[in-house]
């Protein structure tokens, strides 16, 4: 199992980037969340088999028509499987 923990930055909310995210997520089963920043970033954190996390990243660098990905920082963090289903937190 693999997890990442994820900052994008650019034109990335108003442009239904959670949704689509979510949807990607669990197309490729994987758990854990998305959700707005306050400083206009998407932060997201994605556990699962690892090709699928990776496929998941390719998928954030490019995000939903209408976005415009500037940056993603990825941070690598021990599994622990504490989530059950991929979620939009506010």
């Amino acid at each position: 199992m693999k997890r990442v923990h994820v900052y994008i930055s650019g034109r990335v909310q108003g442009v239904f980037f959670r949704a689509s995210t979510q949807d990607t997520a669990r197309r490729l089963h994987l758990t854990g969340w998305v959700r707005n920043r306050p400083d206009g970033r998407v932060e997201a954190l994605f556990e699962g088999q690892e090709t699928d996390v990776h496929e998941m990243l390719l998928w954030c660098k490019k995000g939903p028509p209408g976005a415009a990905v500037r940056e993603l920082e990825t941070m690598e963090e021990p599994s622990t499987g504490e989530f059950t289903d991929f979620q939009i937190r506010y």
